[in-house]
């Protein structure tokens, strides 16, 4: 009879119940899937510094062009068009090489024309180019 005990006894141990390893695999594959976005997404990014400071800017070299959501582009508040900002920069360039240009372009402004806009200057050779932005406070 003892035999028979232990021959029952190994036959149950050789079938391997499977569902805790599935319960198991469905566990770590919901972690890995709600985890793996959050790695991708985030960034760990050291903004580098400089030893030196730039030089101060005169304000009297300070140019501005503003594009409203109309799609005008305004030079010093004289509106026009992207060939005429591109021929005004070049002569501001030649004039006066320190001269730097703030861009104030629209909020709701595809960023496609300020791309434009940009090109414009580096293809005039300015390089002190400066972006208006309205800061917003925080909420908490």
């Amino acid at each position: 009879m003892r035999r028979y005990s232990q021959r029952q006894n190994l036959s149950t141990l050789s079938e391997i119940n499977i569902t805790p390893l599935l319960d198991l695999a469905f566990v770590l594959l919901i972690i890995f899937m709600i985890t793996t976005p959050l790695l991708e997404s985030s960034m760990n990014l050291v903004i580098p510094s400089s030893g030196t400071k730039n030089p101060p800017i005169n304000t009297s070299h300070v140019q501005t062009v503003s594009i409203d959501r109309s799609d005008a582009i305004r030079f010093n508040n004289q509106v026009m068009d992207l060939e005429t900002l591109t021929s005004q920069l070049v002569q501001l360039k030649q004039t006066n090489p320190d001269s730097a240009i703030v861009i104030r372009p629209d909020r709701d402004l595809p960023v496609q024309k300020l791309i434009g806009v940009m090109d414009a200057l580096q293809r005039a050779g300015i390089t002190k180019v400066g972006i208006a932005t309205k800061a917003t406070p925080n909420e908490h």
